[in-house]
């Protein structure tokens, strides 16, 4: 199987501030006045992490310049419009995009205004033919010191916005300085209100954050790399159906693994461990959906049975509706 000429690839953990195309970027910055003045291998350098990444932390300040583009409602928008129509020309049918309405309030708009703007991207492209890409929205509350009221309204603006787009709410930032139990107390709300929660854990702080996730109701985990070195955390997350978001480009920037062939999938396939493929932030790793599932079939030997498992899995563990799980069951039987 060409995975070049596959149209039934699925992301399910893709940062929308992680993800602009350059395009945008420097059309965003044109609108805005800002000038640039550096060629556009100098802005991909600007915008992605360097091979000498040293740990998560680093890799999180590539967000802070993209960030400050997306403070208006017409720019959230085209940022959305782009990715997604991105992702359609590289064969996705199904995305889940993630972004946390709180970093885009510099500009005095409120989360709703924010997931409002962002959703109007999401109606200008997905849906629109027959043929067009599917897609959800999860709101990210984010890791701090500071923010316990305004992930609040984020859980709330989710509750509001559930099945008109959003779709889940996620929980993401420097995981190593604040512990994932610290937000049970948050999640414990989001559960109350019923909306579907994926968290952040296993990535760069370690099984404990597994746990702590699996105990606050996560349906998936974002990455969850780390359970792979401990078994009773790979029985737990096997017991209670949960499926983990891998994303192999991010953890080797990242330095969760030091080499991709020692990314450890096949420990948790064997385990069986629910597992699906994804990009993170396609800008920041550089990457794309169809270069981490070329990476993993070259590095693994991994041919059409597992590509096939990996989207049987995306496709079950998405956020959205019966009908739409359907269709992409269909359409990944059909290309198989």
């Amino acid at each position: 199987m060409n995975i070049q000429n596959l149209n039934c690839l699925i992301d399910l953990h893709l940062h929308l501030d992680g993800s602009l195309p350059l395009h945008t970027v420097k059309e965003l910055a044109e609108q805005q006045g800002i000038t640039l003045q550096m060629t556009d291998g100098e802005l991909k350098k600007k915008l992605s992490v360097p091979a000498g990444c040293r740990d998560l932390n680093e890799y999180l300040t590539k967000f802070e310049f993209p960030l400050t583009l997306m403070q208006t409602p017409e720019a959230l928008e085209k940022c959305m419009h782009d990715l997604l129509t991105e992702l359609e020309g590289q064969g996705v049918q199904y995305c889940e995009v993630r972004f946390a309405p709180q970093l885009h309030t510099q500009k005095g708009m409120s989360q709703n205004e924010v997931i409002e703007a962002v959703k109007a991207g999401l109606y200008s492209v997905a849906g629109v033919k027959p043929e067009s890409i599917h897609a959800g929205i999860i709101l990210c509350c984010m890791r701090g010191s500071d923010n316990g009221q305004q992930n609040k309204i984020t859980v709330e603006e989710a509750a509001r916005h559930l099945g008109s787009g959003v779709c889940a709410v996620d929980l993401a930032g420097a995981e190593a300085l604040y512990p994932t139990e610290q937000y049970a107390d948050l999640f414990a709300y989001a559960k109350q209100l019923r909306i579907p929660v994926t968290i952040h854990a296993g990535e760069a702080a370690g099984t404990e954050s597994i746990r702590a996730a699996v105990a606050m109701g996560a349906a998936r985990i974002g990455h969850g790399i780390r359970a792979a070195y401990d078994a009773e955390t790979m029985e737990l997350l096997k017991e209670h159906h949960i499926t983990l978001e891998l994303c192999p480009t991010s953890n080797l920037n990242t330095k969760v693994v030091d080499s991709i062939g020692q990314y450890p999938i096949r420990q948790l396939m064997d385990a069986g461990v629910a597992v699906t493929i994804n990009t993170d932030n396609m800008t920041v790793s550089d990457t794309c959906i169809q270069h981490e599932y070329q990476l993993l079939a070259d590095t693994f030997a991994f041919g059409d049975t597992q590509i096939k498992e990996f989207l049987y899995h995306a496709a079950e563990a998405s956020f959205t509706t019966e009908d739409i799980k359907q269709l992409l069951k269909a359409r990944i039987t059909y290309t198989f």
